[in-house]
């Protein structure tokens, strides 16, 4: 069983940056694929990045490609997500997300077993 427990989120004007945190309580860290997901209101929840288990291969959805980046910490158990150049429509829930799978690129909701509660991102313009 993994926890996650997200933070980091909150209000920021658009144009900013913002650094969401997740925290993983699990002695296998480095055995886990770690993504972010987000939903804003109204929508479907959505991929937006992901790091397999080694930190070797970090995917990202188009619409965040290139102003943000995905890492993570294996003395701290986390994963973070830097966010750039933020738009009124990055404004969402965000959800940290952990999977055992060792595939390259892991995209789906349905790929991950173990779920946050979710940090908010509001954006004003």
């Amino acid at each position: 069983q993994v926890q996650l427990t997200e933070s980091g989120g909150g209000l920021v004007q658009a144009g900013e940056s913002l650094r969401l945190s997740c925290k993983a309580s699990t002695s296998t860290f480095s055995k886990y694929a770690l993504a972010w997901f987000r939903q804003a209101p109204g929508k479907e929840r959505e991929f937006v990045a992901q790091i397999n288990w080694s930190g070797a291969n970090r995917y990202y959805a188009d619409d965040v490609k290139g102003r943000s980046t995905i890492s993570r910490d294996y003395a701290k158990n986390t994963v973070y997500f830097q966010m750039n150049s933020l738009k009124p429509d990055d404004a969402a829930v965000y959800y940290c997300a952990a999977t055992g799978d060792k595939g390259l690129i892991l995209s789906s909701e349905d790929e991950y077993d173990y779920w946050g509660q979710g940090t908010q991102v509001t954006v004003s313009s």
